[in-house]
């Protein structure tokens, strides 16, 4: 079994998230990447495939030479090799069209994404490569097995879970729950210095249209002062409410 793990380059949670050229531009000074938390997922469950079923690990993304490192580290995970689609991200759309290419000319059986990036939450471009592929689709899984061509997966829906057959070649937008955090692997020095070794193809993008472009950025409010009131002055409590919050 061949599986794709798509990978996203994204800031860190803890990085400090600020706007250049009169807010349209993200700054990317002082900003961590990391792999994006659901791809980390998804990729721990297809390290899984790979030791359980003998199938093989690749990772692709779409992005410059700066998102190299965040996938020299899923190569250190274990990945058994690495695509870097050379263009900047900036769409869904035109990501989904990058991905789709590869994903028709490397002949993958699984294809495995996160349901949603950390920075946009977008949610989008698994379901559009789908679409432009033509292939089986799953979102927000968090449990799959496969045996042969087949596949038995579960995914959350509102108010509980659904489980689900179908039949490969299948696209997924896994989530947490596909693997637990206490499941997510960090690279060894043995996996840090295999990494190097490991192949990391770049391939230049397809022509595709963007669509959508950001205009501005803004950050939320800022938190209002809190008012603390005593446990015994309930009066003030529901005046608060009512008059200043105004939620009664």
């Amino acid at each position: 079994m061949k599986i794709l793990v798509c990978i996203s380059h994204v800031p860190d949670t803890t990085s400090k998230i600020n706007f250049t050229n009169a807010d349209t531009e993200f700054d990317i000074n002082g900003v961590q990447y990391v792999i994006n938390p659901n791809d980390e997922f998804g990729l721990t469950r297809a390290i899984w495939f790979q030791e359980q079923q003998g199938a093989t690990v690749t990772v692709v993304n779409v992005g410059g030479p700066e998102t190299e490192p965040t996938l020299r580290k899923a190569l250190a995970i274990g990945a058994n090799d690495a695509i870097r689609i050379n263009a900047k991200p900036t769409d869904g759309f035109f990501v989904a069209k990058q991905l789709a290419e590869v994903i028709k000319n490397g002949g993958y059986d699984l294809i495995i994404a996160g349901k949603e990036s950390l920075d946009y939450n977008g949610g989008m471009v698994p379901g559009m490569v789908a679409g432009i592929l033509g292939y089986n689709f799953l979102n927000s899984c968090i449990n799959i097995t496969v045996d042969g061509s087949n596949v038995k997966a579960v995914r959350e829906i509102d108010g509980g879970k659904e489980t689900i057959t179908t039949s490969l070649p299948l696209i997924i937008g896994g989530q947490k729950g596909i693997v637990e955090e206490k499941d997510l692997r960090i690279p060894n020095m043995r996996g840090i210095m295999t990494a190097r070794t490991k192949t990391l193809n770049v391939v230049e993008p397809i022509e595709a249209t963007v669509n959508t472009k950001a205009v501005k950025f803004e950050k939320p409010a800022p938190k209002s002062a809190i008012k603390m009131v005593s446990v015994d002055n309930l009066d003030e409590l529901i005046n608060l409410l009512h008059n200043e919050a105004k939620v009664i």
